[in-house]
């Protein structure tokens, strides 16, 4: 069991560490955002507590202080209700007016303060005075009133807090207007649940050692449900910041290779019709694959497109046959050959209504052109028309 730990608790260590970190770049000169404060405070402590939980650091911490169980006090007292407190504080100024968030805040702290100090009066009490220091000092000590005690009080109050993060998460997250922030919350809601799995499992051992039963055949889930709770605790509250930058470089990539898909219908339309092109078609490869300001470059490329097809209307037939992307390609395809073959003109040319719906956005225009563009190339390649 102390072979699991060793291993996930560090790992646990490094996840609380890179949120702290990530955190830490929002933090302007000058700001005090408490939400972001309260992050802070909670990745620290928690990212100590799984420093400590390490078999190998709590057992140098008690040996380089001179004082049994230390590190068992610090696990406790960082990683669970004070951790769990800020956790909450920060929830509590992202879903609540400014006045009330700090209300709840010193409501938190002062009930943080005053249960940490009777952890601390508890485990003073409960040393035996033997000097004996314990692996496993809850499950090792549940079966003594005093630890008892203090064992119940740590997960009480850890546990409450951790019921109240998963009850603002799953109420607020429901009405949240911004898609990450609410995918964020639920994250979180995950997270804390995970944990409250952990203290059940360490209120038991108080029932369980008066059964004659051994808490320790069942500890492993105490790094598994701490290794789930706090990766999908990490994920949930740093959410709002990373999530809209996923979206942003997922929308980036999809424009990028839309841009790439349109380049051979835009290529044919500016060679039959140069002046649709504010730029020249790149000549390099390299340039046509940079993928540099592309949410621009994919915008003159969607206008010029479609100046492209209008300039050539006076060669395509009244109406098309039907509006799919096929038959559009047909059409702009036969225009293209028309016009590079110089076909004559009839005096008085045909007039043909756009092919792009009245109602129609960006995003649906661009995936429109895809499509035709698509459909263009496979004609192109199959030499029934346009430039080869």
């Amino acid at each position: 069991m102390l072979g699991l730990k060793s291993v996930i608790f560090p790992v646990c260590a490094a996840l609380c560490a890179i949120a702290f970190l990530y955190k830490l770049l929002d933090v302007r000169k000058g700001s005090r955002d408490p939400a972001l404060i309260a992050l802070l405070a909670a990745f620290l402590c928690k990212g100590v507590s799984f420093v400590l939980s390490t078999p190998a650091v709590s057992a140098g911490v008690d040996r380089f202080s001179g004082v049994s169980n230390l590190g068992a006090l610090g696990i406790h007292l960082m990683g669970g209700a004070s951790s769990s407190a800020a956790f909450l504080i920060a929830i509590v100024h992202w879903v609540h007016p400014r006045d009330v968030a700090r209300a709840r805040t010193r409501m938190l702290l002062t009930a943080t303060a005053l249960c940490a100090t009777a952890m601390l009066v508890l485990w003073w009490a409960g040393d035996d005075g033997s000097g004996q220091r314990s692996q496993h000092y809850l499950l090792q000590n549940a079966h003594r009133p005093v630890t008892a005690a203090y064992l119940l009080l740590y997960v009480t109050a850890f546990g409450a807090g951790l019921v109240e993060i998963i009850r603002l998460s799953l109420r607020y997250g429901k009405v949240s207007g911004r898609a990450w922030l609410r995918r964020g919350l639920h994250c979180t809601a995950a997270g804390a649940a995970a944990y409250l799995v952990y203290c059940l499992n360490r209120a038991w051992a108080v029932v369980a050692v008066q059964l004659d039963l051994a808490p320790l055949d069942w500890e492993a889930v105490t790094p598994l449900s701490n290794g789930i709770g706090i990766t999908f605790l990490a994920a949930g509250l740093t959410m709002p910041s990373w999530g809209p930058r996923l979206s942003a470089a997922r929308q980036r990539t999809d424009h990028f290779l839309a841009h790439q898909k349109l380049h051979r219908l835009w290529s044919d339309l500016c060679a039959a019709s140069p002046n649709i092109a504010l730029s020249p078609p790149e000549r390099s490869r390299l340039v046509r694959f940079a993928p540099y300001d592309i949410n621009y470059r994919l915008y003159r490329r969607v206008i010029e497109i479609q100046d492209g097809i209008l300039a050539l209307r006076p060669y395509m037939p009244e109406e098309p046959d039907g509006a799919t992307a096929d038959a559009e390609a047909a059409l702009v395809a036969a225009a293209i050959d028309a016009k590079m073959r110089e076909v004559e003109l009839p005096e008085e040319p045909p007039t043909v209504t756009s092919f792009v719906p009245s109602d129609v956005d960006y995003a649906g225009e661009v995936s429109r052109l895809v499509g035709v563009a698509r459909a263009y190339s496979a004609l192109v390649k199959q030499g029934q028309g346009g430039e080869q």
